[in-house]
Order: C-alpha cells, then structure tokens, then sequence
C-alpha cells in the first residue's frame, strides 16, 4: 500500500491516480469514512487528464489507528505530510463535511503557497456547535447523542446513519440505494471506534473562523438546502462572507451525501470551477 509516515509516527494510507505530472486534485473525506468515498469524483478527473489524490484519515481507513490525535490541527498536518512527500504543488484540494473542515485548516496552516485553489462540500466551518457567539448552531446534546450510538452499538449506528438524513433517504418518496448504504458502513466500519469517537468534538467544536479569515485563494463553497448533517444556515454563507476570494453556490434539495446522489451535478460544477 502508498503510505507516509507522519512526524509523530502514524501510517497515513493515500491513493495517487493518473499522470504525476498533471495538476493535482487533493481529497479530503468525511466522517466516519475514507478515501474511498471520492472514488466517482476520482475516476471522473483522472479521464479529465487531472492526478487525483485522496488520503484515509489517522484512525479511518487504512491509515494507523493511533489512540491519540484526532484533532484538527493532527489532521492537517497528516495531510500537509502527504503533500510533501508526493511534492505537490498548484494543487486544488476539496473537502466534505469533517473533510472540509481539515482542507481549509491545512490551506490556512500549511498550504496557502501550494494551493491552488479549495473547495468546501456540506462542510463543517465555521463551527458546527452551538455557543454564545454561535447561537444558531447545533446544540451539544445532540454530538452527545452522536456519541452515545457509536459507544452503544457502532455497527448498527452505521446502517441507520447513511440509511437516513445522510443521504436523505428518510426523505418522503425517497429511495434507499442499499449498495450506497452498505459501502458507508464498509468504510465506516474499517476505521478506529476511538478515533470516530474523539473526531465528533473535532468537526463539531472546532471554529475555523481564522483559518476562513487567512485563506486567500479562489474558494468555491458548495452546500445543499437539505442537509441534515451540516444545516445550510449556520456553515455555507457564513464561511463564504468570511472568505477572501469565495464563492457560494446552494443546491436546493441536495443531500449531505450529494457528492454521491448528485456526482453528476457536482462533478460537472467542479470541473467548470477547476477549469476557470
């Protein structure tokens, strides 16, 4: 397997597809999952003729499952690692949910100069839970409760979490795709328990406001209008103001998971922003 060894010694798992001499396309996934769920987005830019790169979170995946650094500031680290090591430069990273909080944490720490441009999927900046500076956010009961069902019984958890507001499969007149179900709970289920775990507080309590603030390169933020994951309201526009160079673009009806129900949409507005 394609590893590199952080400085704290952890295995990062990554995929490199297609030619190394073309611009790269860095992906950073979502919680509780892996590389793997870029593939669609992965295989359509590898026949553009981009190099695609995707890496599996400390604790998720392949990568290593450390007991310790589940935090954002790990995070972007790990994937500032991986950078170097392949010598990436000129590089458009593209983050969903968690993983859009790690890629605008790593551009705003450790890759501005590298960077090329960034993208934000239903991600989770500026700050997911809710605080007397953030009153519209999500109360902390409910990443308790997010807690509670990994700790009680993971592996359910992991069936009825895709098989409903993820996805939007819960939404009337919806239909479940069981091949999509079981291939969030296959990623799911690769990954550390401790690190799923100790990750909740990562993506739902770290403020990106100052990184949004120090970013300076063209940033597309991308979010559907029904998203129960990461509510439209209180993340996309506001991280749009915040940044220098962004740019918002809703999707009514979206899904969190719309980089699966609606690859064809979202592939297609990413390449058309990659290409301008």
């Amino acid at each position: 397997m394609s590893t590199v060894t952080t400085k704290d010694g952890t295995e990062i798992y990554y995929k490199d597809w297609g030619p190394k001499d073309a611009q790269p396309i860095v992906f950073h996934h979502g919680w509780p999952l892996s590389a793997d769920d870029w593939d669609t987005q992965m295989l359509f830019f590898v026949g553009h003729g981009y190099r695609t790169i995707a890496h599996d979170r400390r604790g998720h995946g392949r990568s290593a499952q450390m007991s310790d650094g589940h935090d954002m500031d790990h995070y972007a680290a790990d994937a500032a690692a991986v950078v170097e090591h392949l010598g990436l430069s000129d590089a458009i990273h593209i983050g969903h949910s968690t993983g859009g909080g790690e890629a605008a944490h790593y551009v705003a720490r450790h890759g501005n100069e590298r960077t090329a441009k960034l993208v934000l999927i239903g991600a989770v900046p500026p700050i997911m839970v809710k605080t007397p500076a953030n009153p519209g956010g999500i109360p902390i009961e409910v990443f308790d409760g997010l807690r509670k069902s990994l700790a009680d019984n993971r592996a359910q958890f992991y069936i009825d979490f895709p098989s409903g507001p993820f996805y939007g499969f819960n939404r009337p007149g919806a239909e479940a795709i069981q091949g999509v179900i079981q291939n969030w709970w296959r990623q799911g289920m690769m990954g550390s328990a401790k690190a799923h775990y100790d990750g909740i507080k990562a993506f739902s309590e770290t403020d990106f406001t100052d990184d949004l603030k120090i970013i300076d390169v063209p940033t597309l933020v991308m979010h559907g209008t029904d998203d129960q994951i990461v509510p439209i309201a209180d993340s996309a526009p506001l991280s749009a103001k915040l940044l220098k160079n962004g740019t918002l673009k809703i999707y009514e009806g979206f899904p969190h998971g719309m980089c699966t129900t609606h690859a064809d949409v979202v592939n297609a507005d990413l390449l058309t922003f990659i290409r301008s």
